[in-house]
């Protein structure tokens, strides 16, 4: 018979920073719901407290982060996890990532509900010829919506150009991404910081490009804004908070070139560099589907 060998589990002691998260996220959420009606609603004012506290909110999710995985890496580095405890980060980092993408599923789920049924319902669809006649009669059940019923005017985002150059450096960054992966499990350092800062160049780049294009849709060209009807408001809600997860997704990949350059990882023992992985490559997928589905058709 032979005796099963138990390893031991750590068990953290009582931490601040989850409530220092929750109270962060709070102000983001808050801020920015004011910061958009202070900036965009009916009633528009230059004096909310939004946008300041909208900046608070993610100073104090900055500082979180940092003292967060400062005690977790501390922790790692000094030997106090054990295979149990890698299993238990893989089912909460798998977790994580399948909420984000109900979170996006929601978006996308908004987005299709208005193109497939309130379009075609608006335009006449299902014998609903009166209430488009009673609620705009001038109404063309074709997307995108360009016009709005107060008669503003704006235009569509094309698929080429800027939005197509994103795609190329995402889809290129997932390579990178791999290639470092590989590089790392070969234990091949100096080809690991390479490809992991290319995969991280690109996605600055990206997040740079972003803001050209929002720079673009928000010219006296496109008058492209966040209140330029459905279409503004989804396109603007899919592309800004795909954008903040990219930015996300960034910061943890510097923060694990970092200890990358201070020797952390080894083969058998890098899961922080594996969640930021699998959480790139899923901000890469959910890009190609709004490509597709916000540019192009």
């Amino acid at each position: 018979m032979t005796t099963k060998e138990y390893e031991s589990y750590y068990v953290p002691a009582h931490s601040h920073w989850p409530i220092v998260g929750a109270v962060a996220l709070f102000m983001i959420a808050f801020g920015a719901g004011n910061f958009v009606s202070d900036n965009f609603g009916n009633n528009q004012s230059a004096d909310g407290y939004g946008g300041y506290l909208l900046l608070a909110g993610i100073g104090l999710v900055i500082y979180m982060l940092y003292g967060w995985f400062s005690n977790v890496i501390n922790e790692s580095m000094s030997g106090k996890y054990s295979h149990q405890m890698d299993s238990s980060f893989r089912q909460g980092m798998s977790w994580f990532i399948f909420s984000e993408v109900m979170f996006f599923a929601a978006f996308f789920g908004a987005l299709f509900y208005v193109r497939i049924l309130s379009v075609p319902w608006l335009g006449g669809a299902d014998n609903n010829v009166m209430t488009g006649a009673v609620l705009w009669p001038e109404f063309v059940a074709s997307w995108p919506l360009l016009k709005t019923p107060d008669g503003t005017e704006t235009t569509q985002m094309g698929w080429y150009g800027l939005p197509l150059i994103n795609t190329i450096l995402l889809l290129t960054s997932s390579i990178t991404a791999h290639f470092a992966h590989t590089a790392l499990l070969k234990d091949n350092r100096k080809q690991l910081k390479i490809w992991l800062g290319l995969t991280i160049i690109l996605g600055l780049t990206f997040l740079f490009f972003q803001v050209e294009e929002y720079m673009h849709g928000y010219s006296e060209e496109m008058k492209l804004y966040l209140d330029s009807g459905i279409y503004g408001t989804t396109f603007y809600m899919l592309t800004g908070f795909h954008g903040m997860h990219v930015t996300l997704g960034t910061i943890m990949l510097i923060v694990v070139f970092l200890r990358v350059l201070k020797g952390h990882f080894t083969p058998n023992n890098a899961f922080a560099f594996e969640a930021a992985s699998w959480y790139w490559h899923f901000v890469d997928v959910v890009w190609v589907i709004l490509f597709v589905f916000v540019y192009i058709i």
